[in-house]
Order: structure tokens, then C-alpha cells, then sequence
């Protein structure tokens, strides 16, 4: 069984400029082999520019990472389509792309790219468009797990199936900003509130229970996603990259802990420990074929 990389996922929430940089520069000595760089949720996040994106790749480049630049992933207006083509065009990175006209673009200037998530990649006529359009690797679907994710990669040998092994779920998109909602703000005038939230902001059922993490206009689920345990089955199934998804506390840890995997570590201890590092708790529903906020047992 092959060694798989680790990677981290872009930052999904609005950190201060600061806090960005900083984090990035620990990154560098952390065991990830890829970092995708760059801001994917929310055009009007603007604390870096993209020269700012493009020296922090720079860094991390010339600390033996592979980087990788991402996309937008819902583009409403006509400058926010033209940012995306001049990223296209003028990065020296990898782009991961995260909506179609990404792909469109990319596909047209003959650049290979990686097909993200949220492109809900779900058989394998999609994933052989993806790949003749430039797609050299992809991320599975949120929603899909062990089987899907053979199937898939089977149908595609020659391209790296990457997998969230830990991090909440990327469950939606819309043109709506819920985190100025909930401060009864009009999503022009949101004053960026969505900066006070680190690590997003959790939602509840009448009930009491975890249900939601919203992020400004993304939502995600309240759990934080782990496959720790399943790590054999996720490398059996054909994984060659495992995604970690950067959180407000304890993101090096998650690292190290899966690290330790690769290099024979006990997936029951290490479940175990990365535990307590979930903000809410943990899920691997979806990775079984059941809901996605279920927690099973691993698969022998």
C-alpha cells in the first residue's frame, strides 16, 4: 500500500491578514505535501490580495510544499468571472477549480488543473469530461464514500483521487450571507462580521443539538468530519491524497495525527486522540453511505 499525501485545504474562514500569514508560515514546517492557497468562499473577503497569495506560495514552495491555487466557488458577477480568468492566466500554480467556468477557462488555456469538491463529481462520465478538459486530479464529493469513491477511482486510474479525511463538510453555497443575516445585516452592508466567527458560527436544533456551522454564505456541517479510522479503507479505495481542512485551534495536531498514519500509526489511538481536537464532534456517516452526521464504526 503506497505512502498517500496529506494536503491542506484552503482556509475556509475570514482570518485576519495577520493570522493568515502566520499560520502559513508554521505550515512550513509541517508534514503536508500540497497547500491549496487562496480565498474560496466569499468575493469580498479581501485581506490578501493575490500577490499576497502568490508570495505565501512562493514560501511554502521554497519549503519543499506543492501549491495550489483555488478558485471562487459561486461567482454571481462579470468582475468576479474576470478575476477568475486573470488567475488563470497569469498564476504559475496549480489551480484547483471549484465551479465550471473555472474548468471552462482553464480548459481553454490547456492548463491542467485539479477538479474540486464542490464541482459534485458523481460517476464516471463526469469525471472522464473532467479529465479530458485538463483535470489531472479531483477531490470526491462531499456527500459520497467507500464505494463511490473505489468506483470512481477505479473508472479513472491515471488521475489522484484526494479525499477530506478531516474537517466539517462543504454542504452549500448561495447568494445569501446567513452570518449577516443573523446580525441583521444586508449582505452589502455586512460589515464583515463574519470575522468575529474563526471557526464559523455553530447553529443549533430547538433541541439543543449541533446541526449547522454557517460562514457567511457557506454552510457547513456542525461536525467535523473524520477518517482516521477508516484510513486503511480510504487508501484501499484508491485515495492518494487525504485533505485536512485548516481549523481556528489545533490544525498542527490534525496533521501530526495523520502523519502518524501514514507511517503505521494505530487509526483506533489516533481516532482517539485527534477526538478531542473536533470543535463540536466527529462524523463519518457519509464515508459509509449513511446521513453524514452519523458516527460508525470503522470498516474492517
Amino acid at each position: 500500500m503506497s505512502i498517500p499525501e496529506l494536503t491542506l485545504a484552503p482556509i475556509p474562514y475570514f482570518w485576519p491578514r495577520e493570522r493568515v500569514f502566520a499560520f502559513y508560515a508554521a505550515v512550513r514546517d509541517w508534514p503536508v505535501d500540497t497547500v491549496y492557497l487562496g480565498e474560496t468562499v466569499c468575493p469580498k473577503r479581501r485581506e490578501l490580495r493575490p500577490a499576497d497569495w502568490a508570495a505565501i506560495g512562493q514560501r511554502l514552495e521554497a519549503a519543499g510544499k506543492r501549491v495550489v491555487i483555488s478558485t471562487l466557488t459561486l461567482l454571481e458577477a462579470g468582475s468576479e468571472l474576470g478575476a477568475l480568468r486573470q488567475l488563470c492566466r497569469e498564476t504559475r500554480f496549480t489551480v484547483e477549480a471549484n465551479d465550471m467556468a473555472a474548468v471552462n477557462v482553464l480548459a481553454r488555456l490547456g492548463r491542467p488543473f485539479v477538479a474540486g469538491g464542490p464541482l459534485n463529481v458523481y460517476n464516471p462520465r463526469s469525471l472522464a469530461r473532467l479529465r479530458a478538459a485538463g483535470a489531472e486530479r479531483w477531490l470526491l464529493a462531499a456527500e459520497l464514500g467507500r464505494d463511490d469513491a473505489a468506483a470512481l477511482a477505479a473508472a479513472e486510474p491515471a488521475m489522484t483521487l484526494e479525499v477530506l479525511v478531516w474537517g466539517r463538510l462543504p454542504l452549500a453555497w448561495s447568494a445569501r450571507c446567513f452570518t449577516a443575516r443573523a446580525e441583521n445585516r444586508s449582505r452589502d452592508r455586512c460589515g464583515f462580521v463574519c470575522q468575529r466567527d474563526p471557526d464559523g458560527r455553530l447553529t443549533r436544533t430547538r433541541d439543543g443539538r449541533p446541526f449547522l456551522n454557517i460562514n457567511g454564505i457557506h454552510t457547513e456541517s456542525a461536525l467535523t468530519q473524520s477518517l482516521a479510522a477508516e484510513y486503511p479503507a480510504v487508501v484501499a479505495a484508491g485515495a492518494r491524497a487525504l485533505r485536512i481542512v485548516p481549523q481556528a485551534e489545533g490544525t498542527e495536531q490534525v496533521v501530526a495525527g495523520f502523519d502518524a498514519l501514514r507511517h503505521g500509526a494505530d487509526p483506533g489511538a489516533t481516532t482517539a486522540a485527534l477526538a478531542p481536537l473536533a470543535p463540536v464532534g466527529t462524523c463519518n456517516g457519509y464515508w459509509h453511505g449513511q446521513a453524514g452526521a452519523a458516527e460508525l464504526e470503522a470498516a474492517l
